[in-house]
């Protein structure tokens, strides 16, 4: 279980959205031993826009040379709910911080279209502060390690592109680095998206939401995390035009190439399984992606990738079983021995 705390309770409330606390204030958060701090980020078409930054207060043991911090980057319709996983970075020696994106989890507020955004750089203000506040926070021990997931896996290298002092190492999860079906396919998709943005960029694509990912994580299901219902819905988040032509951009950009140098861990599952109904294989293969395409992109993100693929791995694969998650973080603590 994620959560234990009467608090989990009122976070868990159907109807309940955060509101924005102080500015460089932290203040408790749901999550049992974590605080938040609103990151204030100015307003959009839609009124006022922030992000969230969550701080696991378990502090690493003491040692002679601080390890970097940790910072980790949710996918689509997603937040910061894998306490446990924090807990292992911080025994490997790491703070460990979260962002919740603007419009998503405890970022997100009534008056805007959940995970709404039209050009992916504009995520770079909410990095760059949190960022900011990392360093401010543990001024010794250098860059963080980025860990980034799906879509944020996405935001994460095309951000780490355009700073490249600002992250030691990126650790991508199951990043989303192309559409299913190759360029050809992003490429016809592009071309029926962009016009209709300029109709209407909040306007939602009209396709089937499956639900057999959400039963793999919720322990309402066959999973084990407690998921906020409507930070992380059943059927995720309604696809808008303008985020669609947002990441094919981004999409376009891996596959051109992103001139690198920053060391970069991809962790895939060692299969792909798409499944209309839940069956067991929704939990132990990426029923999101297509494994083997990310395994061909993932070179394009660097001069220096490795890529490590994890049997028995959901699409999060540090959400994944037990023992799954485990191994994937043996193997990310192996690499990075030989890059921080």
């Amino acid at each position: 279980m994620a959560t234990s705390s009467s608090s989990a309770q009122v976070a868990q409330d159907a109807a309940a959205l955060l509101t924005d606390s102080e500015p460089d204030t932290w203040v408790e958060d749901y999550l049992t031993g974590c605080s938040r701090m609103t990151l204030p980020l100015g307003e959009d078409f839609e009124g006022t826009v922030s992000a969230t930054l969550v701080r696991c207060e378990r502090l690493p043991e003491s040692a002679e040379a601080p390890a970097p911090p940790v910072l980790q980057v949710h996918g689509w319709s997603d937040y910061f709910f894998n306490l446990p996983m924090a807990h292992k970075w911080v025994d490997r020696g790491h703070r460990f911080y979260a962002l919740d994106l603007r419009k998503y989890g405890r970022s997100l507020r009534d008056h805007q279209t959940p995970g709404h955004i039209e050009d992916l750089a504009e995520y770079d203000a909410e990095l760059n502060a949190a960022v900011e506040v990392i360093a401010r926070e543990n001024p010794e021990a250098g860059p963080p390690i980025v860990v980034g997931h799906s879509t944020g896996g996405l935001v994460t290298a095309l951000w780490a592109q355009r700073h490249p002092e600002s992250a030691s190492a990126l650790v991508l999860n199951s990043p989303w680095l192309e559409l299913p079906g190759h360029s050809p396919a992003r490429a016809a998709a592009e071309g029926i998206v962009t016009p209709l943005t300029l109709v209407s960029s909040t306007a939602t694509l009209k396709v089937p939401r499956l639900e057999t990912y959400w039963e793999s994580l919720s322990d309402q299901a066959h999973g084990e995390w407690d998921l906020h219902p409507r930070w992380r819905p059943r059927k995720s988040f309604p696809m808008t035009m303008g985020w669609l032509k947002a990441v094919f951009a981004g999409h376009r950009q891996v596959y051109h190439g992103l001139d690198m140098d920053t060391p970069v861990l991809v962790l895939l599952s060692t299969r792909t399984a798409y499944r209309t109904n839940w069956s067991q294989d929704c939990q132990e293969s990426d029923s999101v992606l297509d494994v083997e395409l990310l395994a061909r992109r993932a070179p394009k993100l660097s001069r220096r990738v490795t890529v490590v693929r994890v049997p028995g791995a959901m699409h999060d694969i540090f959400a994944s079983a037990e023992p799954v998650r485990l191994a994937a973080f043996e193997e990310a603590s192996r690499w990075l021995r030989a890059y921080t």
